[in-house]
């Protein structure tokens, strides 16, 4: 029985070759290639901003006597954020959201940074701080932009990965299904804004 099963393996896999299974594994081969690109975009875009952030710090706090709690808190997101890795060779679903999770903690930090600067008239009209104002929000841009593109080339992937005669060669050749950035926890409500 075993042999038998062995046969038809070495069969299906003989008939896949023949058939493209050459061009089918190298094709996935090219898509895992373009996640990997991807998801380098998106570390790229997420350091970026990591490395405004001390600017940032440092402006508000040569500029107002500001609330050092929250300007804690922004360091303390920043550190955590810049301590998750991820290994582009084990992009699983799981380590995505992790990812996700410390670079959320980080993104809530900066909007109550920016929120409570409101209260600060003098640091508002700081032209340090609205330039990194203007900085972080070019970069958040950049990161949806590049999560986004990240998604799309796993969505290929994947779907290559699960359909017939790509699950077959995937399966025997490794290849995995990668995970996708996802909406954050309650961004589903929006924000009211009351005047």
């Amino acid at each position: 029985m075993k042999k038998g099963v062995i046969v038809i393996v070495v069969l299906v896999i003989l008939a896949m070759a023949g058939c493209g299974g050459c061009n089918k594994y190298n094709g996935l081969v090219n898509q895992d290639e373009n996640v990997k690109n991807k998801w380098g975009v998106v570390q790229s875009s997420y350091q970026r901003r990591a490395d405004l952030i001390p600017n940032l710090v440092a402006t508000v706090k040569g500029a107002a006597n500001f609330e050092t709690e929250t300007l804690e808190k922004v360091i303390q997101a920043r550190a955590s954020a810049t301590q998750v890795k991820v290994d582009v060779n084990d992009l699983s679903p799981e380590k995505i959201q992790q990812y996700q999770a410390a670079q959320g903690q980080l993104s809530q930090a900066l909007g109550r940074l920016l929120a409570v600067s409101e209260s600060y008239p003098d640091l508002k009209a700081n032209a340090n701080f609205q330039n990194l104002q203007v900085q972080l929000e070019g970069t958040e841009n950049r990161i949806n932009v590049a999560r986004n593109d990240f998604n799309q080339a796993v969505n290929g992937y994947n779907s290559s990965v699960r359909t017939f005669p790509g699950n077959i060669i995937a399966g025997i050749t490794g290849f995995k299904q990668k995970g996708y950035f996802e909406a954050s926890a309650g961004s589903e409500n929006a924000p009211q804004v009351k005047f």
